[in-house]
């Protein structure tokens, strides 16, 4: 992977403003979709459900939704929540994969609470690859726990996130606290 690229803006063409460019060719990978499921088949959010909840990275399971790790997190207890079925869109769900879906997310957010005492979090849905979704295709609620401070300037030059805990230990006490 190249280095980023810092760019004064007096170097530009035209008439210089206040913003200096952090070049990140190596984002062009998940602009274009390369490594992205093409199906069902290969789609991670049909196959996690499939495999036994620590190789699937499950927190939790319901009728029509299930809870799972986040495999790229922002933060740690970044979950997802995922209707069973491979839809994409959210207004194409059932009224009872919606309302599982939205009772899947206060409950995490309830565990992750008890868990990790964030002081807030990001709730959101990515609707189409141009809204940011990283998959597309198979519809996901995201709940991303945070805290004051908690973001610096790793991954913007250095592309990389400081986590402070394994995606398994943190699968593990969350599942383990989901009905306590």
């Amino acid at each position: 992977m190249p280095d980023p690229v810092v760019q004064d803006p007096a170097e530009l063409a035209g008439a210089p403003d206040a913003f200096q460019r952090l070049w990140t060719p190596h984002r062009m990978v998940y602009i274009h979709g390369e490594g992205k499921p093409k199906g069902e088949a290969d789609c991670p959010f049909c196959t996690s459900p499939r495999k036994d909840d620590a190789d699937g990275l499950v927190v939790a399971r319901g009728e029509h939704a299930y809870v799972v790790m986040n495999l790229f997190p922002y933060s740690p207890g970044h979950v997802l929540v995922c209707p069973y079925r491979h839809v994409a869109d959210y207004t194409d769900l059932t009224v009872e994969e919606t309302r599982e879906v939205a009772e899947l997310t206060q409950q995490a957010m309830r565990v992750i609470r008890r868990v990790s005492n964030p002081a807030g979090f990001n709730l959101g849905m990515n609707q189409g690859a141009v809204a940011g979704a990283g998959i597309a295709a198979h519809l996901h609620q995201h709940i991303v726990p945070r805290w004051g401070g908690d973001m610096n300037f790793l991954p913007v030059i250095a592309q990389t996130r400081a986590l402070p805990q394994l995606l398994g230990d943190a699968r593990q006490q969350l599942a383990d606290a989901w009905h306590a």
